[in-house]
């Protein structure tokens, strides 16, 4: 009997968009286009849910504005990337993505407990590769906040790239957005 090697189908976002247009997917579908492979995301539970409505409100806050605050909408990342990140901050305002998702995001944030390893790796290295300079990884398991900066590439990494920079904060400590090195995010401000 011979055996053949799994292949995936590899996608670029703008079929992804198509696929999304084309009605194929429902609109609620908890699908993300991740370097070309669609991805199925996890059931979010009340802890993350809380996680996520507290960090849009402490960045609304600190941003002001001029700077939308985006809750798991897409990302145009790159040709093969169009992510769902739990908050993405973006400058301008909501009409000023009516044609395409904003594609520069000055700052993504992740809230994640059964999603950690994911988050971490494979999301982490995606979004260095995008050039992505912020990257907070709101950490529900261990109750820290983990900021990932400075992308650089790195062969062992996922996706060729990874954050060069990582730091993990406790509560009582505070963070700038680099988008906003004028303002300070307590970190209790983000967890639950």
């Amino acid at each position: 009997m011979a055996t053949y090697p799994i292949r995936n189908r590899h996608w670029t976002r703008k079929e992804y968009d198509e696929l999304i247009k084309s009605g194929f997917f429902d609109e609620d579908e908890p699908i993300e286009l991740l370097g070309g492979q669609l991805i199925v995301a996890e059931p979010k539970g009340s802890p993350h849910s809380t996680a996520v409505a507290l960090t849009v409100e402490a960045l609304r806050m600190a941003f002001g504005p001029g700077w939308l605050v985006r809750v798991q909408d897409p990302v145009a990342l790159d040709a093969e990337s169009e992510p769902e990140p739990d908050v993405a901050v973006v400058p301008g305002l909501p009409r000023d993505y009516l044609a395409e998702h904003p594609a520069r995001p000055a700052l993504l944030v992740e809230v994640a407990e059964s999603s950690l390893a994911f988050d971490r790796g494979h999301k982490g290295s995606l979004y260095a590769r995008a050039g992505v300079a912020d990257y907070w990884i709101v950490n529900l398991v261990d109750e820290v906040l983990e900021v990932y900066r400075e992308p650089g590439p790195d062969r062992s990494a996922e996706f060729g790239w990874r954050f060069l920079d990582v730091q993990a904060l406790r509560r009582g400590t505070t963070i700038a957005p680099l988008a906003r090195l004028d303002v300070t995010v307590a970190v209790a401000d983000l967890l639950p």
